[in-house]
């Protein structure tokens, strides 16, 4: 019996999606470390043009391009950072909390750490000027993968519209691939930074 498309799409998605998390799990403490503070000091420079006052970012997962020297960095330009939490009542959508070095965290169902649940620090997801993203592989037309859940697909989907937040990737260089196939949910991304370039993909 022969595959239909649609499957042979997402057995291509799954596949992709395993071969670089191994690829970026299997990156040295070392080398992750240089790979941060480069990768940071190119965000500062990307975002010094984008009159930024509020960002939201994630922290690091399963092998993801570290945000702690990005976020330290921001938080010495007193720039706003904000963390996304699940939503308590929207599954599958998320909500952005202000985050600081004394914020709360607590661990979600997906075994990730998010800032304990306090709405006089959430901010509407319009408020924020960019959404730095968290991705699992990205193509040089500026696709995104994700995990699979469309947290960030549903966060962005109006973004071209209303012009905020401004999203822009962050990854391991050895996270990019030739070409991904999309779905029309998928929300390519203006800008995606790595540790040793700033891919602009639209003025």
């Amino acid at each position: 019996m022969q595959a239909s498309s649609s499957n042979l799409s997402l057995d291509s998605r799954a596949l992709v999606r395993s071969s670089i998390r191994q690829a970026r799990r299997s990156l040295s403490t070392k080398q992750q470390t240089l790979y941060a503070s480069a990768a940071a000091e190119l965000a500062i420079s990307a975002l010094s043009g984008l009159n930024v006052r509020r960002i939201a970012l994630y922290l690091t997962n399963d092998g993801e391009l570290d945000t702690k020297p990005l976020i330290e960095a921001l938080w010495q330009q007193n720039i706003e950072v904000y963390l996304p939490r699940l939503h308590p009542f929207s599954a599958g959508n998320l909500v952005f909390l202000r985050y600081t070095a004394n914020t709360k965290l607590v661990q979600n169902s997906l075994k990730i750490w998010e800032p304990k649940l306090d709405i006089t620090q959430m901010l509407l997801t319009h408020e924020l000027d960019v959404v730095i993203t968290p991705l699992v592989a990205f193509d040089k037309q500026g696709n995104r993968m994700g995990m699979g859940g469309g947290y960030y697909d549903r966060t962005l989907a109006n973004w071209q519209q209303s012009g905020k937040p401004y999203p822009i990737g962050f990854s391991h260089d050895c996270q990019q691939v030739a070409s991904l196939s999309c779905e029309y949910w998928d929300v390519p991304l203006p800008m995606i930074i790595t540790p040793s370039t700033v891919f602009k993909f639209t003025d």
